[in-house]
């Protein structure tokens, strides 16, 4: 019998997956119809829809990006994951012009399963640092 953890991580790890390969339509099928995302502490964005935009946006602006999933945990319907973010500035992002900078930070995630699906999303990162690294 597998376990709701094992279950949970699984679907976490899929959703991120599915997000590597810049396939929102299938990641966006593993999220909940009252799915926020919190992009920060208080920043909710409502719906599927406005995370694929928002990913979208974000991911668009880094050529040859990687999501590498490092650490995942699972306890109830809570699943932490640790990631590392890789890329190249390409694209205009947070209101700076690309120079081509490659760009690697730490995420830290917090997602919430409810009904099988991910309801919720918090992605906690440092600004300041993506910032620096795209001004350089």
């Amino acid at each position: 019998m597998t376990s709701l953890s094992a279950v949970n991580k699984a679907l976490v790890q899929e959703f991120y997956d599915y997000i590597q390969k810049e396939d929102y339509v299938e990641a966006a099928k593993l999220c909940h119809k009252d799915f926020i995302f919190y992009t920060q502490l208080d920043t909710p964005i409502k719906g599927v829809d406005g995370f694929v935009a928002s990913e979208k946006k974000n991911f668009d602006a880094f050529s040859e990006f990687k999501f590498t999933v490092e650490h995942i945990f699972s306890e109830d319907d809570k699943v932490a994951v640790f990631m590392i973010f890789d890329g190249y500035h390409s694209s205009p992002v947070m209101n700076v012009q690309p120079k081509g900078n490659r760009v690697r930070f730490s995420l830290m995630m917090l997602l919430i399963i409810k009904d099988g699906l991910i309801i919720e999303k918090r992605a906690h990162f440092d600004n300041a640092d993506i910032l620096k690294q795209l001004t350089i």
